[in-house]
């Protein structure tokens, strides 16, 4: 019972403790999507360089994502690409990223794949 009681307060602790910026932009169960104005601005200038062609700042942008979490719907190997969302503050390419499918489906990850949001145009 102890160990319980322990561990949901971390876990508390923990979701308290949680950036601002990511928790903003959690994914909730209810909700699959996010519109694309409600993206941090620095997803919505990664969004605006996918549908020019680039250029990208980062040279793993573009590659195959090969949704191996199984999140995504399932498509052949090369239909999803993926493509980093600078984030303030963070010497490295960061958790955010979107992914594009071959047919013009983005998706938005805020937590390095844990979790998308289809994003609505």
């Amino acid at each position: 019972m102890l160990r319980r009681l322990a561990s949901a307060a971390l876990a508390a602790l923990l979701a308290a403790a949680a950036p601002p910026a990511l928790a903003q932009f959690a994914p909730s169960p209810a909700k699959g999507e996010i519109a694309a104005a409600d993206l941090p601005r620095e997803a919505q200038q990664t969004l605006s360089l996918i549908k020019k062609g680039g250029p990208y700042p980062y040279a793993k942008d573009g590659t195959v994502f090969g949704n191996r979490e199984g999140l995504l719907p399932k498509r052949n190997r090369g239909y999803y690409r993926e493509y980093t969302v600078k984030t303030p503050g963070v010497r490295h390419r960061g958790a955010r990223r979107i992914v594009a499918g071959r047919e013009g489906d983005y998706w938005y990850t805020a937590d390095h794949y844990a979790s998308f949001r289809r994003i609505r145009e």
